[in-house]
């Protein structure tokens, strides 16, 4: 259970204060315990306490090498959405006892086995149907970031990171905030009743966390590493953080252009490499035990993050800008916008692309990869050897191919009749690999003089289209009107 791991003082005090709205009692592991860990994610989460009587005495639990195992699989079969409980094994009083842990779960209602439960005082109920539509109201306007942070306190965080936030954000601001540090929490819905939220701590947290961490690495081989650094402090922080350990490791240049100031010109355009790194820490998956992972290497930098794409939501989507945008942490997104880090939201890929294009680079990389979310830029390195191997590739094609044109041309020259991008001939001809058709397919036809791209000084262009040339269309109107397959090309 890491950083929420219980004492036994405070084991021994819930178990002297009895079953309650987030702590249950079993003696053995049964159908009823998994519906209570539905009800306590229904509700405010809660701890289930497996080898204790209903009154609290500690009666011991069997617990073989394969029990835990076999009982989170219970879980994770008889429940949707799945739950995942922390257990953890504990000595009371000479005897072991297994703490079942479950937190309030974001996205509600969870059920078992078609069943919606919720916690009311000490005892499960089933959910009406009125209870579960309004759940899910609820569901749609909140976000994980949202909830009350059930392990830490207003004393985890500092006003003074609070203040400073204000009179970062009053620099640009109409209208300057004259709130006091506890008066604009409250505003921001980040401290109700009392009690902050986990925006709130990641946010401004006051000391170093294990929760946010970010590990940094200058790579020499994908193996050696030249250097390193560990950021576990508040988001606002940590895209400062990153941000200078990049800068560290990678080159500027000066260009004379005849004004009396050079022009500094880094390796990256910084602005887009910036927005890579917001758009890593404002949608993490901060519930997730895996940590944001940057790399820095001689041609390339690689930003990982845990939790990948909202449900329906491709990488396609998102390059082509053709989606609304859903934001996993909304209040932390809410408030990185207050300081002015994101300007529109679902307008980041954008400006990341645009960046890159100006400097005339390599259209960065965004996939989804082991759970989570990776962004690799490349340098100047890397986009010339990409051009040096696609025209060995497309040459060696060239010669390997006869000048026949195959069915696969043919159905590549009909996709080009209109000025076309990537993925648009890509979902048209029904082809997944991204390198395999820009290399193998569309370069060997390009190299054969059939098409040819719309903005051929810049290759990269995120606005690239490809369409038939006058040679392709001649090809293909031999085709079209009475030629076959077999019609050669010249």
């Amino acid at each position: 259970m890491s950083d929420h791991t219980l004492t036994t003082r405070k084991i021994s005090a819930l178990l002297k204060r009895g079953e309650s709205e987030t702590v249950e009692f079993k003696k053995t592991f049964d159908r009823e315990t998994i519906e209570t860990l539905v009800a306590f994610a229904n509700t405010r989460g809660g701890i289930i306490f497996i080898g204790v009587s209903d009154i609290g005495e500690v009666i011991g639990a069997e617990v073989g090498r394969e029990t835990i195992q076999n009982w989170i699989n219970q879980v994770k079969l008889c429940t949707a959405n799945t739950l995942l409980p922390e257990v953890e094994l504990v000595r009371v009083k000479k005897k072991d006892v297994a703490v079942l842990s479950i937190a309030e779960y974001p996205i509600k209602p969870v059920a078992c086995r078609g069943r919606y439960f919720k916690r009311v005082k000490n005892a499960n109920h089933q959910m009406t149907v009125s209870d579960v539509v309004n759940e899910h109201l609820k569901t749609f306007n909140t976000s994980w970031d949202y909830y009350v942070d059930d392990f830490h306190t207003e004393a985890d965080i500092s006003l003074e990171k609070v203040q400073a936030f204000i009179e970062r954000v009053n620099r640009t601001r109409e209208i300057p905030i004259q709130d006091d540090p506890l008066t604009l929490l409250r505003k921001f819905e980040l401290l109700r009743d009392g009690r902050i939220t986990r925006a709130a701590f990641f946010l401004f947290m006051a000391e170093d966390s294990s929760l946010s961490t970010i590990e940094l690495g200058r790579f020499q081989t994908p193996t050696l590493i030249k250097d390193g650094a560990r950021l576990k402090t508040d988001l606002f922080a940590e895209v400062d953080g990153v941000m200078a350990f990049i800068k560290k490791h990678i080159s500027k240049a000066y260009i004379i252009t005849g004004k009396p100031e050079r022009e500094e010109r880094w390796e990256y355009p910084l602005e887009a490499v910036r927005e890579i790194v917001i758009n890593a820490i404002v949608h993490r998956d901060y519930a997730s035990s895996s940590d944001s992972i940057v790399k820095i290497f001689d041609d390339r930098i690689e930003v990982f993050n845990p939790g990948g794409l909202q449900p329906g939501l491709t990488v396609e989507k998102l390059l082509a800008g053709d989606y609304l945008s859903r934001i996993r942490n909304r209040r932390i997104a809410d408030m990185f916008k207050e300081a002015g880090l994101v300007e529109k939201y679902g307008t980041g890929i954008r400006r990341i692309l645009q960046g890159f294009e100006a400097y005339d680079l390599r259209v960065p990389r965004f996939e989804e990869i082991s759970g989570g979310f990776r962004v690799t830029a490349y340098n100047k390195i890397a986009s010339e050897t990409l051009v040096e191997k696609t025209t060995q590739v497309t040459t060696q094609v060239t010669t390997q191919v006869t000048t026949q044109v195959d069915d696969t041309t043919i159905r590549l020259l009909h996709a080009c009749m209109e000025p076309s991008t990537l993925t648009d001939l890509m979902h048209q001809m029904d082809f997944r690999s991204r390198k395999h058709f820009r290399s193998a397919i569309l370069g060997s036809v390009i190299q054969r003089g059939l098409i040819e791209p719309t903005i051929p000084d810049k290759p990269h262009s995120r606005f690239q289209k490809y369409q038939l040339t006058a040679k392709g269309k001649s090809v293909l109107g031999k085709i079209t009107h009475g030629g076959s397959s077999s019609q050669k090309d010249d």
